[in-house]
């Protein structure tokens, strides 16, 4: 399928999207499908939720933008709750998770420049995912996505993810941050080791360097906590979120704890970062899953979702070589086939899945999905593994 006027940025799928109930969207022709990506990790209610719906219809007939030369009570609300409900200290609003990252990449640079000239470097991981922009990109340590724009952004170096050895080789008095993600998405839904960030803080302390945590595709209740850092007891100094906050309206924030809360007037601005509209559907967001037991049935449906695909994994061990992953943020990595093959293959069956690196297929479904819906996204991926399987022994043969 081509469109004369759209740039041809995607690859996407062949199928048109009309409308969406909760894990269920439609496209033109009425097919239903069962939406186990949720836009990338974004519509953490399902589509069309009630109370979202409502609280954009309500804001709207208000005031759905002002600049930020004046307060507004949805933003300063949201911004409470994501301060009381993470690290505490300030936090500023974004349209996205790139330009949520680049905030904190402006943020750590300031923060280094106040003891000196020389501390401006910031290190990232291999095979991380911060976004496109030019700032978020240059700490994306995957060369597919930054080879064709070089050069990059200047002050930049990279570890290795895991390697605490790798990370000691690097760091120095001349950094001023460590952005990582406490689960890579992009490169294939690879949470970091306990230890990992535990000996990361330590560093990040005894160097005087900002530890960032980007939370854009891991946070907002996907793995079972409100924020990812929280399974590891681990704090950062700068949390970066998106993605879900908005359940489908485009938001991004940036909490930095007191130490780094170093932005003055002038330092960095949005014009619609913050805007009424997005706040108010963060606030519809946050308080839903700030329910009591909302993200306990989380931890419960995510760990239904992996025994199951564990069972799969046993069953089919000529075609997935892994499952992980950590509540509904579920990495299937298969052996042999191509990834988006296999995803072409559940659309056509009636499932939407997200690839992540060459290999692995992302399940991100809503966070209120029922039981009966993961039974039926296993009955598709088990059907799709057997065609794959029928293939192999069509071509042996």
């Amino acid at each position: 399928m081509q469109n004369t006027f759209l740039m041809n940025t995607y690859n996407r799928f062949s199928i048109v999207l009309d409308r969406g109930k909760g894990a269920l969207v439609w496209d033109r022709e009425g097919k239903v499908y069962l939406d186990f990506a949720a836009g990338i990790a974004v519509n953490i209610l399902g589509h069309s939720h009630p109370k979202l719906v409502s609280s954009l219809r309500k804001q709207a007939s208000r005031l759905i933008h002002c600049s930020n030369l004046y307060w507004t009570e949805p933003q300063m609300e949201l911004a409470k709750i994501l301060s009381e409900s993470s690290i505490g200290g300030k936090v500023f609003f974004a349209n996205s998770g790139t330009e949520a990252n680049e905030t904190a990449i402006k943020l750590a640079r300031k923060y280094g420049k106040t003891m000196s000239c020389e501390k401006y470097v910031i290190l990232s991981a291999n095979n991380s995912f911060h976004g496109r922009t030019y700032g978020s990109l240059s700490a994306t340590v995957q060369p597919k996505y930054q080879e064709k724009f070089t050069p990059l952004v200047d002050g930049f170096d990279y570890f290795k993810f895991n390697n605490i050895d790798s990370l000691k080789s690097k760091i120095s008095e001349k950094v001023c941050a460590v952005i990582v993600e406490p689960i890579q998405g992009e490169s294939g839904v690879v949470p970091a080791k306990n230890e990992f960030l535990k000996e990361l803080r330590k560093i990040c302390d005894e160097y005087n360097v900002l530890l960032i945590f980007d939370e854009v595709q891991c946070g907002m209740g996907r793995t079972g906590k409100l924020f990812a850092y929280q399974h590891y007891g681990v704090e950062p100094d700068v949390l970066t979120v998106a993605k879900g906050l908005g359940g489908g309206v485009p938001i991004g924030a940036v909490i930095a704890n007191e130490r780094a809360n170093v932005f003055e007037p002038s330092d960095h601005g949005s014009t619609f970062g913050g805007n009424p509209l997005a706040c108010s559907a963060g606030i519809t967001v946050m308080k839903e899953l700030l329910k009591e037991g909302f993200l306990e049935n989380v931890n419960k449906l995510g760990f239904l979702l992996k025994k199951e695909l564990d069972k799969l994994r046993k069953d089919y061990p000529q075609e997935i070589s892994d499952v992980r992953g950590i509540g509904l943020m579920i990495g299937i990595e298969l052996y042999k086939i191509p990834a988006k093959d296999f995803a072409n293959k559940c659309v056509e069956n009636g499932l939407l899945v997200a690839v992540a690196g060459n290999n692995t297929i992302r399940l991100l479904p809503p966070l209120i999905i029922t039981r009966k819906q993961i039974g039926q996204a296993i009955q598709i991926i088990k059907k799709v593994l057997e065609e794959f399987r029928n293939e192999k022994g069509i071509a042996r043969s």
